[in-house]
């Protein structure tokens, strides 16, 4: 902690401090240690985290609609599944992640991994066609992912994006 007459307190330390000064006033100053910043880079990670179960419950849902044509006890995984998803995808908005950004990567990989695992699964087509959709829809999503970063980055920086 500072003390009287010490000058402005320039230490990071997350704590009440005694800013120097007319008035013996307190100000808390957040940490900004390292393992603070890290602390944020795991947030982020969670929220990725949250957006890929999302994905994968989102595709087994989805894969499950297909088995339940044939037997129907399947509908119970695929409403369990949408119903987790929606959660996780919910999950995802409240760590900060934009919805068109979170929307687009959800839905582009849920198309993609169903198109392939549809594939494997259930011997559907995947054509070349099929393909070059599939990879179009993914640079799609990619383009948005960096157009938000910058738009956040400039936002940051007090620019007009």
């Amino acid at each position: 902690m500072g003390g009287q007459g010490r000058g402005p307190v320039t230490e990071d330390t997350g704590e009440m401090s005694r800013v120097a000064g007319d008035a013996p006033e307190l100000m808390y100053r957040p940490p900004t240690w390292p393992a603070v910043r890290r602390l944020a880079v795991v947030t982020s990670l969670a929220t990725w985290l949250w957006l890929a179960g999302a994905i994968v419950v989102e595709v087994t849902a989805s894969l499950s609609l297909q088995a339940a044509v044939e037997s129907p006890g399947w509908y119970a995984l695929v409403v369990a599944g949408y119903l987790t998803a929606f959660v996780c995808l919910s999950r995802v908005l409240r760590g900060g992640m934009a919805i068109g950004v979170a929307y687009g990567i959800w839905g582009a990989s849920g198309v993609a991994l169903t198109a392939v695992m549809a594939a494997v699964l259930f011997g559907q087509s995947l054509t070349g066609v099929t393909v070059v959709g599939l990879v179009l829809v993914i640079a799609g999503v990619l383009l948005v992912e960096l157009g938000s970063q910058r738009a956040h980055a400039a936002r940051a920086r007090g620019d007009a994006a």
